[in-house]
């Protein structure tokens, strides 16, 4: 594989969302910015994303099976990956949610 020039720093990313169709999933890598609180005292995080990767359904699993095989390999080297902070939920909590700056309008789905 060939890096672009203009590609070879990569971006940085500390969020990923992943949605699909029936025909290809979509990997959007953002990257959180500081939080805002509205007058309701309502948390959100703005998110922006870095990069937007489209892969087919069969490709899928094939980013599961080689991410899970150089995890293994990690801490194999350097031991367990340790979270920062404890153990945070494995879900979005209720009240913060993360934003798409570069959206128009407001993409809430609720």
């Amino acid at each position: 594989m060939r890096t672009p020039d203009d590609q070879e720093a990569g971006a940085y990313s500390n969020v990923l969302a992943i949605w699909h169709t029936p025909h290809e999933f979509t990997l959007d890598f953002a990257v959180t910015l500081p939080p805002m609180q509205d007058a309701q005292g309502n948390v959100t995080v703005p998110a922006r994303i870095v990069a937007r990767v489209k892969i087919p359904p069969t490709v899928a699993f094939d980013v599961v099976r080689t991410l899970n095989t150089n995890l293994t390999k990690y801490e194999a080297k350097y031991g367990p990956i340790q979270k920062p902070g404890g153990d945070p939920p494995m879900y979005i909590p209720d009240d913060l949610r993360l934003i798409d700056l570069d959206a128009p309008g407001d993409q809430d789905d609720d």
